[in-house]
């Protein structure tokens, strides 16, 4: 995967302003092999975006599927986030959750629109992210399901708010959603306590699929970290982008 054909790519830096956050935001975008502005491109918006490029080598990964395997060429939209104030940003009880919601959607997604030729039908978005990143991911796309349908969900940490949040909707038979988790996610530490993401996202999918979203679930052999989601990730974008 390291050959050059894969390495070479082009990535911009972004400072997004944000008055629901009261600060500019940081985004690196990836424009994809044959980029010319006269076409349109889906769009991959990650929350972690830096994490989502070192350790998920999410360029390197869109780049190899775009030229080996027909993949549909899309704008990559990966934000960074402060991990300090990680938590408060993308937990459901956060202190800065509303805010950062309201940014992703009402900020964010115009300022790429109008720099970038984006598709602007909720099809052709996709939001993604892993651990809680998942979880805001879910959460924006339940609140703003006019902008996005299509999720990916790299070992969520859906716990009881978010199933909360699920439960008030009746219908989600718009939603798509890819949820991986592994096996060996059982005793995960994070900064609010131990828990078994294996059994919270077992919970989560029956609640969704009762509500007939359209899912992909998958248990794999892995555990709570990036050597894990890298290797799954291509299976991800190719059920959005085939």
């Amino acid at each position: 995967m390291d050959d050059n054909r894969y390495t070479k790519r082009t990535i911009k830096k972004e400072e997004v302003p944000s008055s629901r956050l009261n600060e500019t935001r940081h985004a690196r975008i990836y424009l994809p092999p044959g980029y010319n502005e006269l076409l349109s491109y889906p769009v991959l918006y990650c929350q972690d975006g830096e994490d989502f490029f070192n350790f998920g080598r999410l360029a390197t990964q869109m780049t190899k599927l775009v030229l080996d395997e027909g993949v549909e060429p899309a704008i990559i939209v990966g934000v960074d986030v402060d991990k300090a104030v990680r938590t408060e940003e993308y937990s459901p009880d956060g202190s800065r959750f509303n805010a950062y919601c309201r940014f992703f959607a009402e900020e964010l997604v115009p300022y790429i629109q109008e720099r970038y030729p984006a598709r602007r039908d909720s099809g052709s978005r996709i939001i993604a992210g892993d651990s809680l990143g998942g979880t805001v991911s879910l959460h924006i796309a339940l609140d703003y399901p006019e902008l996005f349908r299509r999720v990916i969900a790299l070992s969520g940490a859906f716990f009881a708010g978010t199933r909360e949040r699920i439960a008030s909707e009746n219908d989600l038979s718009w939603l798509q959603l890819y949820m991986l988790v592994g096996l060996q996610e059982t005793d995960v530490s994070t900064s609010r306590g131990t828990y078994d993401f294996l059994e919270e996202n077992r919970r989560t999918h029956e609640l969704l699929e009762a509500r007939e979203a359209d899912l992909v679930y998958e248990e794999k052999d892995g555990k709570h970290v990036w050597g894990f989601w890298q290797q799954e990730l291509p299976a991800a974008l190719r059920l959005f982008l085939d």
